[in-house]
């Protein structure tokens, strides 16, 4: 069986590509969108890892001065690294919230900062909701 023009027509190569260019197309924005979402979760959990390292500095300042024999040192209290921790946070915009704020030799201001990752647009690839949490350590420079 010969078709226009003489060539041979064959009954299997009929049809459309185009349900398979809708699929690869489909399959591209899905991927496009789940590494996208994906960096936005590497970024907030980095400004995340930066937010806590800023609140344990501000910690490492909550100290109070206590004279020894030879002279004063700095010795960090909980209650001064929660304060200096929370001002901090207060201060700064977001919704991080502080989880904790220790010192266990005080010395060293220990700082845990916590949140929620929302996808920048909402997909059934990507869940709602991630739990963040981030925790730094800073020493006090007087000793």
């Amino acid at each position: 069986m010969t078709g226009p023009r003489g060539r041979p027509r064959w009954r299997d190569d009929e049809g459309s590509i185009l349900p398979l260019l809708l699929g690869y197309a489909l399959l591209v924005v899905a991927v496009l969108f789940v590494c996208a979402c994906a960096t936005d979760l590497y970024i907030a959990q980095k400004r995340l890892d930066a937010l806590a390292d800023a609140a344990a500095l501000a910690g490492a300042d909550g100290f109070v001065l206590v004279a020894d024999g030879d002279g004063a040192r700095a010795a960090l209290t909980e209650a001064g690294v929660r304060a200096q921790a929370t001002a901090l946070l207060e201060a700064l915009p977001g919704d991080a919230l502080l989880v904790e704020a220790t010192t266990a030799d005080g010395v060293t201001a220990r700082v845990t900062v916590g949140g929620e990752w929302h996808p920048p647009l909402v997909s059934m690839f990507v869940p709602d909701g991630v739990p963040l949490r981030a925790t730094a350590t800073s020493r006090t420079a007087l000793r």
